[in-house]
């Protein structure tokens, strides 16, 4: 394994969350980190959490970030965004594709800007910074992207389907989509040394938008996940030996269990 001192990185979604937790997990270990979302400050979004919370904690903490503002959404606010993390930080080493909006609705019902808008943020999106950040990591022979997934993305098991999730074969498309491009990508720069992984959580991670869509209450307690699982299982695929710990769909507490690696209940 290596480690991410002086490494630069981008992490999408960092205002709350599991993406919150891998900025400052990263950034512990050394790395100046990129945070980009859509809420600048709290107060901007229903949801508790904002990128400035996010680099505080990092600071507070001795650490190194910067706040870059960014609709995902926006292909101009994309380039907008690696220009500006290059610019301050210095080349990209790591891009940590965990942004996500998401509607649950059923298909019968499901309108056509909700269906591009998700799509836009958790594929496309992940697909343009990939690009933007490539060409750089080959030159250097050195990288590490990681999308983040779900295990919505597993074909629901049926007939019958008690356990599906309402409302979420749109969520679950966006995911799937996410993880052939990732396994795709990674045979594609496997020779120039860069390493391309899918991170799904084993169990329920509370984020304050699981809660917001009341998902916390279809799965039992015992199922939750800690997000510190998720933050823990982001660093090593982000550290470890691209010729090796590459094209994986990786679910965090079995990556944790394989390469060794304990954390507290």
């Amino acid at each position: 394994m290596a480690n991410l001192t002086s490494k630069v990185v981008i992490v999408t979604g960092a205002s709350r969350g599991i993406g919150e937790a891998i900025a400052r997990r990263f950034a512990a270990d050394g790395a100046a980190v990129a945070v980009t979302a859509r809420t600048a400050a709290e107060g901007d979004h229903p949801l508790p959490g904002s990128l400035s919370a996010t680099v505080q904690a990092i600071t507070d903490a001795g650490g190194m970030a910067l706040a870059i503002t960014a609709d995902l959404a926006d292909a101009g606010d994309r380039e907008r965004l690696v220009e500006t993390a290059e610019r301050e930080l210095g080349p990209v080493d790591v891009l940590v594709n965990n942004a996500a909006i998401t509607y649950f609705e059923p298909v019968t019902d499901f309108t056509e800007r909700h269906y591009r808008l998700m799509f836009e943020v958790q594929v496309r999106a992940s697909f343009d910074l990939a690009q933007r950040v490539l060409p750089g990591m080959r030159e250097r022979r050195s990288g590490w992207i990681l999308n983040i997934s779900s295990p919505a993305a597993i074909h629901p098991s049926g007939p019958p389907y008690p356990g599906a999730l309402p409302g979420g074969t749109v969520y679950g498309m966006c995911k799937a989509a996410a993880e052939r491009f990732t396994t795709g990508l990674a045979a594609e720069v496997y020779a120039d040394g860069i390493a391309v992984n899918v991170l799904s959580p084993s169990g329920l991670v509370a984020t304050p938008g699981v809660v917001h869509h009341h998902l916390d209450k279809l799965v039992p307690e015992e199922l939750h996940e800690p997000v510190s699982y998720m933050a823990e299982a982001a660093y090593a695929l982000c550290t470890g030996d691209p010729s090796v710990l590459t094209g994986r769909i990786a679910f965090s507490q079995p990556l944790l269990a394989e390469l060794g690696i304990e954390l507290p209940a």
